[in-house]
């Protein structure tokens, strides 16, 4: 069977030559005669694979010296917690709730200490990015948290909150590496990778060193430390050894494809096709501001639950799979992430345009 088009948010389309490399290596990885998920990550194979793995992304993001790179177990939800254990010294922090998962990251920061809505667009179903230039943030508030990139509902913030000093925290999952970011902009980016850089249960957190200390809120177990796993290059314990090992092909893949930049400009070509056939379709409209749009996440839908059911049935059965809306939302949407090439976008758009027509007929 041939491959698809995935258009699954999460986890999601990965490089064809990342994966076909992977599945040379996978019952001897470069001679070692025997496959990465077997081999010891104390070894001194295993060494090159993180080291290098982490080589790479600094490298991709030109992060400064003074962060540092966690690999981490488990996903983005498990941030939700370990961010406020790690940083809320004075147990309070402003939250921009832009989504589902802001909301949670919220609703978990709740059980830790005060956690203040500092701004919203729940009010028109977060279908765009509130204005954050003139937060009520207060001086004993320890850090302001976003999402940066809202997968669900398709926003992206392109321009940061002004924070007036105070650490930016920010979940980038579904944008990670789709661009350049300037790292020094936060204290904290963190990416479950199953949406745009490698398989799930993996993730990526680039911390401040400043921020690493043994001052965390009591209870904090050992393993939600930032500081002890950073003291211990990312092996205190039983990294997501293949994870990582896949991160980094998806990394050197990166470097290999023109690095950020160029992946900027490829994804930004892929959205304006789906979003310039949104805008002039009849059937078809997208459901956020314009000047909010994430490059990732596109949300769709007709106006009809029946309709938008049958557009799904329809469109997995030709190929393009996985454009089922949240389930929280309904509709339908394409997830574009890096590995998604530009021919997939084009073809989609033309089985919609030819859905649209028939629906006229």
């Amino acid at each position: 069977m041939s491959r698809v088009y995935n258009f699954s948010a999460g986890p999601a389309v990965l490089p064809e030559e990342v994966l076909r490399e992977a599945a040379e290596e996978m019952l001897d990885y470069k001679g070692c005669g025997m496959s990465v998920m077997e081999m010891s990550h104390r070894s001194k194979v295993y060494d090159g694979i993180i080291k290098g793995a982490e080589a790479d992304l600094r490298a991709l993001l030109q992060i400064p010296d003074n962060y540092k790179v966690l690999f981490l177990q488990g996903g983005a939800s498990l941030v939700f917690a370990s961010v406020p254990m790690n940083l809320m010294k004075n147990r309070k922090a402003g939250y921009i709730l832009t989504g589902q998962w802001a909301k949670k990251a919220f609703a978990e920061a709740k059980i830790y200490g005060e956690a203040v809505e500092l701004a919203s667009s729940a009010d028109k179903t977060f279908s765009y990015i509130p204005d954050c230039s003139d937060l009520p943030i207060t001086e004993d508030m320890d850090y302001v948290y976003i999402c940066e990139n809202n997968t669900i509902y398709g926003t992206k913030f392109h321009k940061l909150p002004d924070t007036k000093g105070k650490i930016l925290v920010s979940d980038v999952s579904s944008c990670f590496l789709s661009e350049p970011m300037d790292i020094s902009a936060y204290g904290m980016v963190y990416a479950g990778v199953q949406k745009n850089v490698g398989p799930a249960g993996t993730q990526i957190v680039i911390i401040r060193e400043d921020l690493l200390t043994d001052d965390v809120l009591p209870g904090t177990p050992t393993m939600m430390k930032y500081k002890v796993h950073a003291d211990n290059d990312s092996l205190y314990n039983t990294p997501p050894s293949y994870g990582i090992y896949i991160c980094g092909k998806v990394f050197q893949w990166l470097r290999k494809n023109g690095g950020l930049t160029a992946m900027k400009e490829r994804n930004e070509k892929k959205a304006q096709i789906l979003y310039d056939y949104l805008d002039e379709s009849k059937l078809f409209r997208g459901t956020v501001r314009k000047e909010d749009r994430s490059l990732m996440n596109v949300p769709f839908v007709t106006g009809s639950e029946e309709l938008d059911a049958k557009f799904v049935k329809e469109a997995s059965a030709a190929g393009f799979v996985n454009l089922k809306g949240h389930r929280t939302v309904g509709g339908m949407r394409a997830s574009i992430y890096n590995a998604m090439p530009v021919e997939g976008v084009e073809k989609l758009v033309a089985f919609m345009k030819e859905f649209e027509k028939n629906e006229q007929v």
